[in-house]
């Protein structure tokens, strides 16, 4: 039987799908800001802090996973409140202005997350490939075509991609602090793991 290590396998946090949708929140985060926040307005700085702390406290806190999973779990859920004060921000720049906020139900909502967007690029693209079809459900049967909708919907479509995909992301982090609760709470922590491992090696 192999001997449990001293320090368990920790990092990875580059093939967790809650990092990968985390950073991707990030890099349209700050495109949106850039193209529709005032670069003057405290807003836009904070926006894209929290969608930075989202993704730099996933990857510190899978980082320090090896000698503190209480570090990992506190860290996890900073990356899920982090996303939560950013959907927040999303949520009053659409309720401020006017615009639609998307039901749970909306099927532009199913839509995106069927899209499986990877990069920033690949959103803006989609809310292009779809906007006119946004624009003729909000017209109510009025005429459009994909060449004469009006770039008014691309920040309402935008923000609501963006609400969106921290949605998912904050969902896959709530699995992963239930995972690593679980996992701490039946096998503990590093100063557990220590005395297991002497234990062993004075048997």
């Amino acid at each position: 039987m192999a001997k449990e290590p001293l320090l368990p396998k920790y990092g990875g946090y580059r093939k967790l799908k809650s990092f990968q949708l985390a950073r991707l929140v990030y890099d349209i985060t700050v495109r949106f800001c850039d193209n529709y926040i005032s670069i003057r307005s405290r807003t836009h700085d904070q926006m894209v802090q929290a969608a930075r702390s989202g993704v730099q406290n996933i990857a510190e806190g899978s980082e320090a996973s090896g000698t503190s999973k209480k570090f990992e779990i506190k860290l996890t859920n900073v990356a899920r409140a982090s996303l939560e004060e950013l959907k927040l921000d999303y949520e009053d720049y659409l309720r401020q202005r006017g615009l639609e906020l998307w039901e749970r139900d909306d099927i532009f909502r199913q839509n995106l997350v069927d899209a499986r967007c990877k990069t920033a690029d690949e959103v803006a693209q989609w809310v292009v490939d779809n906007s006119g079809r946004y624009r003729l459900s909000k017209a109510s049967g009025q005429t459009s075509t994909k060449s004469t909708v009006s770039t008014a919907v691309y920040p309402e479509m935008a923000a609501n991609a963006a609400i969106t995909l921290i949605t998912v992301s904050q969902f896959l982090l709530q699995k992963q602090i239930n995972h690593l609760t679980s996992d701490f709470e039946e096998h503990g922590g590093f100063t557990e793991r220590i005395y297991r491992v002497r234990s062993e090696r004075r048997k």
